[in-house]
């Protein structure tokens, strides 16, 4: 029971944090390299298809353990305390409801499929020597 409780609570925070995130992203101050790393971190975070996907065993879930995390606390890292600050209290004042977004996740199939096309011939190619 405390290891759903506590993965629960570390879910809430994810989402706390991605609300933070698009709050600092839309803030005028911040920077372009942490809106670059915002933007990724969104844009992976809210895409409805993983890079690595899930019903791949272990790795499937390496990803939502690891990947997003890091986005997140690399994100975090690079924005400034005062606006930090600032996104932190207007995303509790105002919570906003991210969507999945498609967009990114065809871009993730479009590299899976330049990935595997590029294996495919890479083989065919050391095959047909």
């Amino acid at each position: 029971m405390k290891r759903i409780k506590y993965l629960k609570e570390k879910a809430r925070k994810i989402k706390s944090d991605i609300t933070t995130l698009f709050y600092a992203y839309k803030n005028p101050k911040t920077k372009l390299l942490p809106k670059i790393i915002i933007f990724i971190t969104l844009g992976y975070a809210l895409s409805p298809v993983d890079l690595i996907p899930d019903f791949i065993p272990v790795l499937g879930y390496l990803d939502d353990l690891l990947i997003v995390p890091s986005l997140i606390a690399l994100s975090i890292k690079l924005i400034p305390k005062d606006i930090m600050d600032e996104s932190k209290e207007k995303a509790l004042k105002e919570p906003v409801r991210l969507k999945d977004n498609w967009l990114f996740g065809l871009i993730f199939i479009l590299v899976w499929i330049l990935l595997l096309t590029f294996i495919v011939i890479k083989i065919l190619k050391l095959f047909s020597k």
